[in-house]
């Protein structure tokens, strides 16, 4: 009878802890989206707390529950964002492509599918050039590297110039993507700079 009346304990409060992860998440998502629509209206540092929270009909009180401040969000959303990137390109290790980049290329752009709202408001004339410029950073330190295996050349100059063209240009890529509405499929968009890629390693192999 005991065992019964602790289980019960147990399962009332594991369903509990999943209401409240579910209400978590479903607060940060509205607040994300109110984000996401006034960064596409102003700057960071021009919206406040106030503004956002009644924009999605929430308490600031709730807002604090999570967050310090609108920068301290951001913040929180950038740094996921991040790393959820990083894992995106640790899944296609050097050896595993066989000088082949497009499955982690395709990976990318789903990525940049899934988190299209605050991808095109970050790299927007009011987004975060710190973030972008860290995503930036971070694929050509993984293109100096790991892309020097994938398509067997040396560590030379002329390789250090196409990993930062190849950089800019997919960010550039990226960007035409998100401003023209993600029309075509993250396999297309791959494909397209994969070509692209390509050709370019030609040039100093």
């Amino acid at each position: 009878m005991k065992n019964d009346k602790t289980n019960r304990h147990i399962h009332e409060k594991i369903m509990d802890n999943n209401k409240m992860d579910r209400r978590v998440r479903k607060t940060k998502k509205q607040l994300r989206q109110g984000l996401t629509k006034l960064l596409g209206e102003k700057g960071i540092k021009d919206i406040t707390v106030r503004e956002l929270s009644d924009l999605v009909d929430i308490n600031r009180g709730t807002f604090y529950l999570h967050y310090k401040d609108v920068f301290d969000m951001v913040e929180q959303i950038e740094n996921e964002m991040f790393e959820n990137f990083r894992s995106v390109l640790d899944e296609h290790p050097a050896k595993a492509l066989k000088g082949k980049p497009l499955p982690m290329i395709v990976d990318i752009f789903r990525f940049i599918r899934e988190n299209s709202d605050m991808c095109r408001v970050l790299i927007s004339k009011n987004g975060d050039m710190s973030f972008v410029n860290r995503l930036k950073e971070l694929v050509r330190e993984r293109c100096l590297n790991d892309w020097m295996e994938i398509f067997n050349t040396d560590k030379s100059q002329n390789f250090g110039y196409y990993c930062s063209f190849i950089v800019s240009g997919c960010i550039g890529l990226l960007q035409s993507w998100l401003e023209t509405g993600l029309r075509e499929s993250p396999e297309y968009m791959a494909d397209l700079a994969e070509r692209m890629i390509m050709t370019g390693i030609k040039v100093i192999q």
